[in-house]
């Protein structure tokens, strides 16, 4: 069975907490195996049969809401896809140790080309930004909370729904759940 990461957004943020344990939960009342989290901030383990991701993202959607009673945004990746997210390298290796921070921002689909010259409009003297494939990654040379750039304000000028993670939360994933680390 393929094991899949699913990144969620809005756990425990926003004085919204929940259990690791009742997300594992509300992810086995779906029939899926193996169920595992990985730090309390919405990141899903889990071995299914499904094929299709964009199938098996809207019951794990509906599922949290039922459960949560509010909105949860879940993106698919499989072992593969986020052992190439973390090995990625969007920006030279000087410019990321300079740097204060790397992110991640996961997304439903590829952007389109306006979409993509509309992030890189939010490039500023400390805002950096590269798309590969479903991901944006963002350099910030600087403390995020110093940043115009967030979650959000990347939500409201696409139009698309995003959930960001530092690299390093994404790289210590990768190993837990890579080729060395993968959990048959």
């Amino acid at each position: 069975m393929p094991r899949y990461v699913a990144f969620l957004r809005a756990i425990n943020v926003g004085g919204r907490t929940v259990t690791m344990d009742r997300l594992r939960e509300v992810f086995r009342s779906l029939g899926l195996a193996d169920v595992e989290t990985f730090i309390a901030s919405g990141n899903v383990l889990f071995r299914t049969r499904a094929r299709s991701g964009a199938g098996l993202e809207a019951r794990i959607e509906a599922a949290l809401e039922r459960a949560l009673g509010y909105e949860v945004a879940t993106f698919l990746r499989t072992v593969d896809e986020v052992v190439a997210v973390a090995e990625a390298t969007p920006f030279p290796p000087a410019a990321v140790a300079a740097a204060a921070g790397l992110n991640v921002g996961f997304l439903p689909r590829p952007l389109d080309r306006a979409e993509v010259k509309r992030v890189l409009e939010f490039r500023t003297p400390i805002d950096e930004f590269q798309i590969i494939g479903r991901e944006v990654y963002w350099l910030c040379l600087t403390n995020q909370h110093e940043s115009k750039f967030s979650n959000a304000v990347f939500e409201r000028a696409l139009r698309i729904r995003a959930t960001f993670r530092g690299i390093n939360t994404v790289r210590r994933l990768a190993a837990r759940v890579g080729p060395a680390g993968e959990l048959d």
